[in-house]
């Protein structure tokens, strides 16, 4: 058996399941967007509920919500009718999940969580179910087979409803105008928690770890200063003291290669003009983000009134595991 071909076709069939899921998402996701937006905004919370697979990917959708700033609860249908359908209050949402509309618990626990004020949303593959007959909306995430090669372990389906589950939150997240400085909030911990709460002037390199030297300074300058200060990158400063460029051992490699003796020259011929900059007091995941989409090594950091007063070096990062 070729495993690869058989992965890659597993992949594919669930890919495929999505984009047909994309092409007929309609008004009933604004719907359900809508809906959730207003009970979060009344202070109501979100309830989850399913059972199996469905129930695995229902902890993953509140968990994301949660993670989003969108209140969201797991409700356990077999307690629920034992005294946990106490999570349930006038005023919420809840999310069913099922992909049959016909699981037995959760019909059993519908006619009970509709005695209470609340929207129900239902995830399915069958819009004609009897869940989405009692549902305020329901998303289609009906599949047109499982990955399964006998067409039976939750796979597609699963998918689909795990897909859709982030597409809620997603959107929710941007309805809602949630920022990064609110998405930090839930994440305190791990290098995430690190990325998103430290500044920009907690991690940079300044003061005696910052390589500078003038426009009218040499090339082997900025050596001196790069070995002194053990950077990689050297900062370039205008007479006013305003950032003139930056001079990287890259800059140097490729300027020796071309002229052995290019330690003589201006500093200033050979610099980068206009470097990319962020500000210090921007957070951490800013320059990650700079990093990262500029594909640069180094980026300068400026104070308020524009003048240098750090360097970030992507070396930085992991060693005081940002990324």
């Amino acid at each position: 058996m070729d495993a690869v071909a058989h992965g890659k076709r597993v992949i594919e069939m669930e890919a495929n399941a999505l984009r047909v899921m994309q092409d007929r998402l309609g008004e009933p996701f604004a719907q359900a967007v809508g809906m959730l937006k207003v009970v979060l905004d009344e202070r109501g919370k979100i309830v989850v509920v399913g059972i199996g697979k469905s129930g695995n990917i229902g902890h993953k959708i509140a968990a994301t919500l949660n993670s989003t700033g969108s209140t969201a609860v797991v409700l356990n249908s077999q307690n629920a009718l034992h005294g946990d359908l106490g999570l349930v209050s006038d005023g919420d949402a809840v999310i069913m999940l099922s992909y049959s509309g016909e699981t037995l618990e959760l019909l059993d626990l519908l006619p009970h969580i509709k005695r209470f004020d609340v929207k129900v949303i239902a995830l399915t593959g069958k819009p004609d179910s009897t869940l989405s007959q009692h549902s305020d909306v329901t998303l289609d995430t009906s599949v047109e087979r499982e990955a399964c090669p006998m067409n039976l372990a939750p796979t597609s389906s699963s998918t689909a409803m795990l897909v859709m589950g982030d597409a809620l939150a997603m959107v929710l997240l941007e309805a809602r105008g949630f920022d990064e400085k609110q998405f930090a909030r839930f994440h305190p911990g791990g290098a995430l928690g690190r990325a998103l709460l430290t500044k920009v002037s907690d991690i940079m390199r300044a003061n005696d770890l910052l390589a500078q030297v003038g426009e009218s300074a040499t090339v082997q300058d900025a050596l001196v200063a790069m070995s002194t200060a053990r950077a990689g990158a050297c900062v370039v400063l205008a007479a006013d003291g305003k950032l003139a460029g930056i001079f990287t051992h890259g800059d140097f490699a490729r300027s020796y290669q071309a002229d052995p003796m290019v330690g003589s020259r201006a500093v200033a011929d050979l610099m980068t003009r206009g470097p990319i900059c962020v500000s210090a007091d921007s957070l951490a995941a800013e320059a990650v983000q700079t990093i990262g989409s500029h594909r640069i090594d180094d980026v300068v950091v400026l104070d308020a009134e524009g003048k240098p007063v750090g360097l970030v070096d992507t070396q930085d990062l992991a060693r005081l595991k940002i990324v």
